[in-house]
């Protein structure tokens, strides 16, 4: 596994034996990114990386021109592999670890954040959030609608009902992984997708 492209292009990316993680394919992480680059979303953007594991969606979006990156996952052996792949790519002092569960730091992400740190990478709004969460999981109604995210791409082995307030803009089957790009309709301005306000 390697990063695709942008200024870690290359670089390979670790990932912890066995089934700890499922880390996205390079050809599915270039299709989406490419789509994202096209579509204008990535030059400075922040990214909220949910699920993170290996870490190879926030890394790849940090690569490509990305300001930031969040990080959230709370397996000790992905978050070493995460860790590592962010030093190994030279992205670490773009980017913040958090070792939590999703839930929680969705609600309560200012006390769950890395402590310490003088930069923007605070919660709050982002611009790109991604969210790949094992594949056995069925909370998205309730996780989606809560996404501080203007554009959400979903990794799932199946179509993901997008709940209201999110657009679905497109979606496409990669092997048995479906990936699902949406925005979210309740952020002022228009669609970063370009959809009907």
């Amino acid at each position: 596994m390697r990063v695709v492209a942008g200024a870690a292009r290359g670089r390979r990316l670790a990932a912890p034996p066995g089934a700890v993680t499922r880390p996205t394919p390079d050809r599915v992480r270039e299709a989406v990114f490419n789509s994202l680059n096209s579509l204008g979303v990535l030059s400075g953007c922040r990214v909220l990386d949910l699920y993170a594991g290996t870490g190879a969606m926030g890394i790849e979006a940090l690569s490509r021109g990305a300001a930031h990156a969040v990080f959230v996952e709370r397996h000790p052996e992905a978050l070493a592999a995460l860790r590592a792949n962010l030093a190994a790519t030279g992205l670490a002092d773009r980017a913040a670890v958090v070792a939590a569960d999703v839930d929680d730091y969705l609600q309560t992400p200012d006390r769950l954040l890395a402590a310490g740190r003088s930069d923007p990478l605070v919660p709050g709004d982002f611009d790109l959030a991604v969210v790949d969460p094992p594949y056995d999981f069925d909370g998205w109604a309730d996780l989606l609608p809560r996404l501080p995210a203007a554009v959400v791409v979903i990794e799932s082995n199946r179509e993901i009902d997008a709940p209201e307030p999110l657009r679905v803009h497109k979606r496409r089957r990669y092997g048995s992984t479906v990936v699902t790009l949406a925005s979210m309709t309740t952020r002022p301005g228009p669609d970063p997708l370009g959809g009907e306000p």
